[in-house]
């Protein structure tokens, strides 16, 4: 893959979104200081200039790695706004009369986070950009109208390898491409979780190939079963109307 080409690729498709969907709008992006949301932000400033890019910082209480998504913004001198979603969250766990799921639990600061980008992004004549690359929307490490949302979605059919290397190339400091994903849960970086590599994921998504078989049925079970994440929501059609 020619990732230059791939680069100024989709960066003429950004310019071209705003353009047919948002002439004059700005990009709002959710900045967590991992590769996904730097890449996408630095994509946005190169499409758009620095002044049409929003970063939107959004720890739940404290975050660890807070520094990183500061790095980013100040990086790109893009506007940045930090909204803590912690009291967000808190009332409405607390608010709901039983104990939530640990599913819930997990995806309930993604959708607070999406609704706080949307709440912006209406004020501030915004589109939302959706960070999310192919690799971890093939496998469903996404959560349905939270992450998974978004107005225009520049990475969702690279790879996290591509992701990268388009990181790279746009220059952007080494901590912000190469830091480790961790969930901000568990403690467990994103491919102790899912059971395989990124590197393994990428070459089966892109070759077919992969050794070890477990893992191919493990990759192969997740991708079937998070599908409908990827697709339109079903609705009736009635035979007349």
């Amino acid at each position: 893959m020619d990732i230059v080409k791939i680069k100024d690729e989709c960066v003429e498709w950004i310019r071209n979104f705003f353009e047919e969907n948002g002439k004059g709008c700005s990009a709002v992006v959710g900045i967590s200081g991992g590769k996904d949301s730097s890449v996408t932000a630095a994509l946005c400033v190169e499409a758009l200039g620095k002044e049409r890019v929003i970063g939107i910082l959004m720890p739940s209480g404290e975050q660890a790695d807070i520094d990183m998504a500061y790095l980013l913004v100040d990086h790109l001198g893009i506007e940045r706004y930090v909204v803590n979603i912690k009291d967000a969250v808190d009332g409405i766990a607390n608010a709901i009369p039983f104990s939530l799921s640990k599913q819930s639990v997990t995806n309930l600061p993604a959708r607070i986070r999406m609704a706080t980008l949307y709440a912006v992004s209406q004020s501030k004549n915004g589109r939302v950009a959706n960070t999310c690359n192919l690799s971890e929307d093939w496998v469903g490490y996404s959560t349905r109208y939270g992450d998974a949302a978004g107005d225009f979605s520049p990475l969702s059919h690279l790879t996290v390898g591509e992701v990268k290397e388009i990181g790279r190339l746009l220059g952007l400091p080494a901590p912000l491409v190469d830091k480790v994903p961790i969930d901000g849960l568990s403690g467990k970086t994103d491919e102790e979780n899912l059971g395989f590599t990124y590197a393994e994921l990428d070459r089966y998504i892109r070759t077919g190939e992969i050794e070890n078989p477990e893992h191919k049925e493990r990759i192969d079970r997740l991708h079937k079963q998070n599908l409908f994440k990827l697709q339109l929501m079903p609705s009736f059609i009635p035979s007349e109307i």
